[in-house]
């Protein structure tokens, strides 16, 4: 039994849908289909069913996943303190990260993981936090960076720093030239905000259902570089976002914002552990270099520069 394999068809076990793996490993549809004939071969039977939306598992592919599962975490396990006992840390790191922490937290923690620890392989996988849950549930990743809405109290999740809110303009606005903002006066502007579903789509609309009005999106993006782009190049349109995934257009006086109050959103971003299953001695080692990148920074997911507040100011540049 090939783990590479085993590993294919839980992730689209969890998935439910050939296309959606194919995107995220950034590979043909086909050619994960292909795998997965090969994997049913092999296992003498068939393990999904096609539907109109997606695939499902058939009696027989429940009966697999579950104890494939297993035997894979076992598996990993064994192969790990195999590689710890041999006195050299090496091995994959499946990380899953929320696209604001993209960089330049991996960045730096990429660098110093080849400088200390060479034999250990980053396997980054970028996600909105309901899809890499899933993920860490399922042990698709060993590690999850992700928004909270309550600060994590349990050994399965450390805090890593707080992120505000912030109604984002391009430079020039009047109204983000102020230093904050009731969220109220978010009622009747132009916005662009993430489709749904979206946990933080659900707590904007939440939140303005609760003051009274709706917020009327005139587009809708998943991806914060459309995002920003269209608010950069268009007067008078505004996004809401969480500091760091802005902080480079910030400072280089591409993008204005106000932190919004009243109620403040706050985010807590958190690195997340498996529920079930250890952690290798590689992701070991990889949970506390982020921390301590987190830390040397203030508490803050982007790099403290000489001279600048690391929180976001309420003007471009």
């Amino acid at each position: 039994m090939n783990p590479i394999s085993v590993r294919l068809f839980l992730e689209v076990a969890e998935a439910g849908s050939l296309s959606k793996v194919a995107a995220r490993r950034q590979t043909a549809q086909s050619h994960i289909s292909r795998q997965v004939t090969d994997f049913e071969a092999e296992c003498g039977g068939k393990l999904f069913r096609r539907t109109g939306r997606g695939v499902e598992l058939t009696e027989l592919g429940t009966r697999a996943a579950a104890r494939l599962r297993a035997w894979l975490q076992e598996t990993e396990a064994l192969t790990h303190e195999l590689r710890s006992e041999s006195g050299r840390l090496s091995g994959p790191v499946r990380l899953g990260i929320i696209p604001s922490a993209a960089h330049p937290l991996i960045t730096r923690l990429f660098e110093r993981l080849l400088a200390e620890h060479p034999g250990i392989r980053l396997d980054i996988i970028e996600s909105q936090g309901t899809e890499l849950d899933a993920m860490l549930d399922s042990g698709q990743v060993d590690l999850a960076v992700l928004f909270r809405y309550q600060r994590p109290s349990g050994r399965e999740e450390k805090l890593l720093c707080v992120a505000n809110t912030y109604l984002v303009s391009a430079p020039g606005d009047a109204l983000t030239r102020e230093p904050t903002l009731n969220f109220s006066r978010l009622a009747g502007l132009k916005l662009v905000l993430p489709r749904r579903p979206s946990h933080w789509r659900n707590a904007l609309d939440d939140t303005a259902r609760g003051l009274g009005f709706k917020l009327e999106p005139v587009a809708e993006a998943d991806s914060l570089t459309v995002q920003k782009e269209l608010v950069a190049h268009s007067r008078g349109l505004y996004s809401v976002l969480g500091p760091y995934s802005f902080a480079a257009e910030l400072r280089d006086g591409r993008l204005q914002a106000s932190k919004l109050v009243r109620p403040d959103l706050c985010r807590h971003v958190t690195l997340a552990f498996p529920k079930q299953g250890k952690l290798s001695p590689a992701a070991r080692v990889t949970a506390s270099a982020m921390q301590e990148i987190v830390a040397a920074w203030g508490q803050q997911l982007t790099e403290p520069q000489a001279g600048a507040s690391p929180a976001p100011s309420s003007r471009g540049g």
